[in-house]
């Protein structure tokens, strides 16, 4: 793993790492997990990045944090952290003298000219997540098995010219890893941008975390693209968002996850598009896909 990525995971907001893993956060505290504690005794440094427990003595970062948290060593604190706020980790070291070679579209392509659902994939897809076989076909999906005998379902992503610019590979076995694996050079940042091209005037555009939310939102009739986190937009991406704000006929929408991570996201993304209106999740749906699934099972009954 190369030192700039090490710097992405620690440098992963120390609070919304903390959320993640279940801990709750106030006014920079949280009950420590790492005693019994009953008065909040675990604070976050946010300007330094770090939290200590002034009762136990525990401390670190966001890495130390993860590994303490969960029992995990340094690697598979790193991979946790990569998997959970999808920071784009290399899968092969680069040469000390021949430069990172550029991500190859061309040579990826062909994979998604006809895409393929093994059993797995499908199950992944049209069984546990109920989406509409148009949106999988629409976003080409399609799937793998490697040498050890691991099933992964293969996302494209593509700038708004339709041109491939990166792939994300899925584990599809639950609780695997690692979760997410990228081809060397892959650009995943802003998925299903092609979209962009079939709005009309009038029309509402959503904004979704990750790909799953992207999925359940189209296949709920709606159009949608999705961001990692807006911790990790690049100037380009962020620089690609702020057209919409002088496009005044879309109607920007999103439904934040219902954590305070989502809510979080949602008033950084407000502050660059400030026509960007806020969607209530239902109580008992922690994020969209949770909400489409709950809305199927009710229009199941109904009928």
């Amino acid at each position: 793993m190369e030192q700039f990525e090490l710097q992405k995971l620690r440098d992963l907001p120390i609070e919304g790492v903390a959320e993640r893993l279940g801990l709750r956060v106030c006014r920079h505290k949280c009950l420590c997990p790492f005693h019994d504690d009953h008065h909040a005794s675990l604070s976050f440094s946010v300007s330094r990045n770090t939290f200590r427990c002034f009762a136990c003595g525990a401390h670190g970062g966001t890495i130390d944090l993860v590994m303490q948290h969960e029992n995990k060593d340094f690697l598979e604190a790193c991979r946790w952290l990569a998997d959970e706020h999808n920071v784009i980790l290399t899968e092969y070291k680069p040469s000390e003298t021949k430069p990172a070679k550029p991500f190859d579209g061309s040579y990826y392509e062909r994979f998604f000219l006809h895409p393929f659902l093994n059993a797995e994939a499908r199950r992944f897809l049209f069984e546990e997540r109920r989406l509409d076989p148009r949106v999988v076909r629409w976003c080409r999906l399609t799937s793998w098995r490697d040498k050890q005998g691991t099933d992964w379902l293969q996302i494209p992503y593509y700038n708004k010219e339709g041109k491939l610019v990166g792939v994300q590979n899925r584990n599809l076995v639950k609780g695997g890893s690692p979760r997410f694996r990228f081809p060397q050079g892959s650009e995943c940042s802003i998925y299903n941008l092609p979209i962009l091209n079939s709005l009309e005037e009038g029309e509402a555009l959503y904004i979704t975390e990750g790909c799953s939310d992207c999925w359940a939102m189209l296949s709920a009739g709606h159009k949608a693209i999705a961001i990692p986190s807006a911790t990790l937009l690049k100037p380009k991406d962020i620089e690609q968002l702020s057209i919409f704000n002088s496009q005044c006929s879309i109607k920007l929408g999103m439904y934040p996850d219902r954590d305070a991570p989502g809510e979080r996201l949602f008033l950084q993304l407000k502050e660059l598009l400030p026509n960007l209106e806020h969607h209530q999740l239902p109580l008992g749906c922690k994020d969209f896909s949770e909400f489409y699934l709950k809305m199927r099972d009710e229009k199941k009954h109904s009928n």
